[in-house]
């Protein structure tokens, strides 16, 4: 099953709630929505079970994003910790909407070595998923995006390795991050390729185009702004005849500046290749 769907309220809703957000993308013809938490938490859980239950009745499926605050590396125990909280009271919306995972940045390297970053976010993780459990949360997973500069954790590998180490823990594959981390160079069979061991169910994944900067060493760079698709970078079809041939399921959020029009740009193009929605 194939899920497109925006960043947030659609561009084109008359009505600028979540609520009436999701109405429209139900006009549209689309299937997905991902509510954005990024500037903070503010959504009642009531809301939350309201939000939930009109999606379920137009058949959308929910996702959520962090808050971007979120440092689970930092070396200060009082950044962690409300970073944890962050997390967990979008988990807490996330259960209460009926939406299967939630999307964060999980921090930065700063002056630690990658290793060092990698073992604080996992221990991060493991108390979060502690506290998901004695919430009774079980149904819920902590989605690990993959970041777009050089400074932040979340590489592809990285990733990976998390998801086999914890299950509950998933990669969230944001393309455009990873054509900007290795600039303007993306192999979607190799990514495929590295999530097969995990044997996902589903993958959750963001699509825009991207602008990137050089980073500081060689055949690096750094995300700078998102574009709408139409710039074809990075290109649209070969990920679409990628996911069509391992026959995937998988749900694509539009992050671009065009939200919904570009969720409908791809839909005509699974469609022109034989997908039925």
């Amino acid at each position: 099953m194939i899920y497109l769907g925006p960043a947030g309220v659609p561009l084109t809703s008359e009505e600028r709630t979540t609520l009436g957000g999701l109405r429209r993308v139900a006009e549209l013809g689309l299937n997905a929505m991902e509510i954005e938490f990024v500037r903070g938490v503010t959504m009642k859980n009531e809301l939350a079970k309201e939000v939930g239950k009109l999606a379920k009745e137009l058949k959308i499926t929910l996702s959520v994003h962090c808050p971007y605050f979120i440092n689970l590396c930092s070396t200060d125990k009082k950044i962690i910790a409300a970073s944890k909280k962050r997390i967990i009271d979008s988990v807490e919306r996330c259960h209460h909407m009926g939406a299967r995972i939630a999307v964060f940045h999980a921090g930065y390297y700063g002056s630690l070595n990658p290793e060092v970053t990698y073992k604080m976010i996992k221990e991060a993780e493991l108390d979060m998923l502690d506290t998901m459990r004695s919430m009774g949360i079980k149904e819920v997973a902590l989605g690990n995006e993959t970041t777009g500069k050089i400074s932040a954790f979340g590489n592809l590998d990285e990733l990976v390795r998390l998801g086999k180490e914890v299950c509950e823990c998933e990669p969230v594959v944001d393309f455009a991050h990873l054509w900007a981390r290795a600039a303007g160079k993306i192999n979607y069979s190799e990514i495929f390729n590295k999530l097969e061991p995990l044997k996902m169910k589903h993958l959750h994944c963001h699509f825009t185009s991207m602008e990137w900067t050089p980073a500081k060493i060689p055949s690096a760079g750094n995300e700078r702004r998102h574009l709408p698709i139409s710039f074809d970078q990075p290109p649209v079809e070969p990920l679409i005849k990628e996911i069509l041939e391992r026959k995937i399921n998988i749900t694509i959020i539009s992050e671009s500046p065009v939200l919904e029009q570009d969720s409908l740009v791809m839909k005509k193009m699974f469609e022109k290749l034989g997908y039925e929605f």
